[in-house]
């Protein structure tokens, strides 16, 4: 049987809805609040066919540029051949959420100033750069009450 090239061809799973997230769409998510230059999510809700992205946004990370009364604009890099192409995509509020990719780097900004606050009011200087995880430590095992053991695979035998 042909395969289609329509316009939601090959969304089954894509635009379904997950395990305990059917029925009617929560109030909270008309609720929040978008600002121009917030950086958000885009996951296509199945219920809602208005405002919907093309499939090939769903899982993409943008950045708002207009905001409306029931939808945003949002600016994607999108790679065609060996150029990204800023594609500017308007989707309705039910299918895009804040993107929690900058918290951890929002918190250590503040973590940092905190620490560097504190340094200058002792007068000492303080290493602020992110410093890879070491090696553990080396350790001796005791064998006084450990003995150590051999070890063999147990012969083949049919169980038959």
């Amino acid at each position: 049987m042909p395969h289609s090239y329509g316009i939601r061809a090959r969304t089954r799973h894509m635009f379904a809805r997950r395990f305990r997230e059917k029925g009617s769409i929560r109030l909270s998510t008309y609720l929040k609040i978008y600002k121009v230059g917030d950086i958000v999510d885009i996951k296509a809700n199945g219920a809602v066919q208005k405002g919907m992205p093309h499939k090939f946004y769903h899982g993409r990370t943008g950045i708002i540029y207009n905001v409306t009364k029931s939808a945003v604009g949002v600016i994607i890099n999108k790679r065609v051949g060996n150029r990204f192409l800023e594609k500017r995509v308007n989707v309705r509020v039910e299918h895009i959420k804040h993107s929690k990719c900058r918290d951890d780097f929002l918190r250590r900004v503040k973590e940092n100033a905190r620490l560097k606050h504190e340094a200058r009011a002792k007068g000492e200087k303080v290493n602020l750069k992110r410093q890879p995880e070491l090696p553990r430590t080396a350790r001796f095992v005791s064998t006084a009450k450990n003995i150590p053991e051999t070890i063999a695979p147990i012969a083949y035998d049919t169980l038959i």
